[in-house]
């Protein structure tokens, strides 16, 4: 039984892919609503009116006045709540909510929730897959894939969402069964005031959370915690109690949790240090719900990655090329270039750059001249990342993706890798980060 009172009005505020899935969502349950958008024409408007023609739906610059006729207002992730229209009616009185905090309250199977600002998607798609070799009837969804609200069915037996910043804003109490922030580093710094208010974002996940996975190696990681609250962690170094890590015998290194080996690390497919991490954080999420642990390394010894994700493209003349174009920030970079230098026998070739959205890229110095033969640079921020990475390594300034690539074919060695992390969004010159990761690995493929 819905939660939702249906005397009451509210406006979905926000026609995208989540924004048409709370349509559904009240339109089913018989709840006065209607639907506003700060754009002309949103993405999902023609699809409004042809299912449902009788939704009062108003596009263009928000009306207060309208916004102050709902008690609730469901704010899409893509709006900053901090806009002038929605601070006046939350001033007003008004409730400003989000599809999460809905699933959450009607949602009648554990959750398992996942955040961070690198990885989540990796480790979201890997617990899924842990849990339904466990045979579960899982759903897995909400930042990535199938929005939340149409994953709701009496039938699923656990929940495994991704949620980012922007979801976690809107929403007030997850109570999921455990909660993790992966890592935090900055992202959205032109939406955020500062790394504070990024990280506060991020830890609403763990509001009314019963278990708590925490990186031993990100203290920004950990949550506060009530008395008695199980944690569990995970990180790069050997475990202890309630703990998965890495340890070395006989020169092989082996995940493992607490004082057990569990596998080889050179039996997993995907490659690098940070993807043993997130091997790592999927075991712990799924060993805090009770799946075997046979179930989760069988998936573990099968999972090839996410596409654009660090995935392996092809080999040419001796030198592995990567498509890691989901490298959309400066946290997620460091881990391709670290995870992935350390894994190969000789240095990276990196291709980088973009729309910076206001990062700070001196993070990117040390561990680019540590592992890199040379970096080649492209987008609007290009000179900008130049600057940070100095003359610790030879910079290439090239103008299209095609020259990047050709770049890099001469640069590289035998033993090197080729890899496409840009620290930066792709919108100043790609329709996102899928079509840069497609058009890179389409180069990358027609060399001869």
């Amino acid at each position: 039984m819905s939660l939702i009172a249906s005397d009451h009005f509210r406006i979905v505020v926000g026609l995208g892919k989540s924004g048409m899935s709370l349509v559904r969502f009240l339109a089913n349950r018989g709840v006065a609503f209607a639907v506003a958008d700060t754009r002309d024409n949103p993405p999902e408007l023609d699809t409004l009116r042809r299912d449902f023609p009788q939704v009062e739906v108003r596009c263009g610059e928000l009306d207060v006045e309208f916004l102050c006729r709902a008690d609730e207002l469901y704010v899409s992730p893509g709006l900053a709540l901090a806009t002038p229209a929605l601070q006046q009616a939350a001033a007003r009185g008004v409730k400003l909510s989000g599809d999460i905090e809905l699933f959450a309250r009607n949602a009648k199977a554990p959750i398992i929730a996942i955040s961070g600002s690198n990885a989540k998607s990796t480790v979201t798609t890997l617990v899924g897959e842990m849990a339904a070799a466990a045979g579960k009837r899982v759903a897995v969804g909400g930042n990535l894939g199938t929005p939340a609200l149409d994953l709701l069915s009496d039938d699923v037996e656990l929940y495994v969402m991704e949620l980012s910043s922007f979801q976690l804003e809107t929403t007030d109490q997850l109570n999921a069964e455990v909660a993790t922030v992966l890592n935090v580093s900055e992202d959205h710094m032109d939406r955020y005031s500062g790394l504070p208010a990024y990280h506060l974002a991020k830890h609403r996940i763990f509001r009314g959370a019963r278990q708590v996975v925490v990186n031993r190696q990100d203290a920004l990681s950990r949550p506060l915690l009530a008395e008695g609250q199980p944690v569990w962690t995970f990180g790069l170094n050997a475990p202890d109690f309630k703990a998965f890590g890495l340890r070395e015998e006989n020169g092989e290194k082996y995940l493992a949790f607490e004082f057990q080996n569990l596998m080889p690390v050179r039996e997993l497919k995907i490659r690098g240090a940070h993807n043993q991490s997130n091997a790592l954080a999927a075991l712990a999420l799924g060993h805090a719900v009770g799946l075997p642990m046979d179930a989760m390394l069988s998936s573990l010894r099968t999972f090839a990655g996410l596409a654009h994700r660090c995935q392996w493209i092809r080999e040419r003349n001796g030198v592995n090329w990567y498509d890691d174009s989901k490298a959309t920030n400066v946290g997620a970079a460091l881990a391709a270039i670290e995870g992935l230098g350390a894994d190969i026998d000789g240095k990276l070739v990196l291709v980088a750059g973009g729309d910076g959205k206001g990062a700070d890229f001196s993070a990117l110095t040390a561990p680019v001249a540590a592992n890199c033969r040379a970096v080649v640079l492209l987008g609007r921020d290009a000179e900008r990342l130049a600057e940070a990475l100095g003359d610790g390594v030879p910079l290439i300034r090239v103008k299209t993706l095609d020259e990047a690539v050709q770049q890099c074919a001469e640069l590289a060695q035998p033993g090197d890798a080729v890899l496409l992390s840009p620290a930066c969004a792709s919108l100043d010159m790609f329709k996102n980060f899928e079509e840069r990761g497609r058009l890179f690995a389409q180069a990358a493929g027609g060399l001869a």
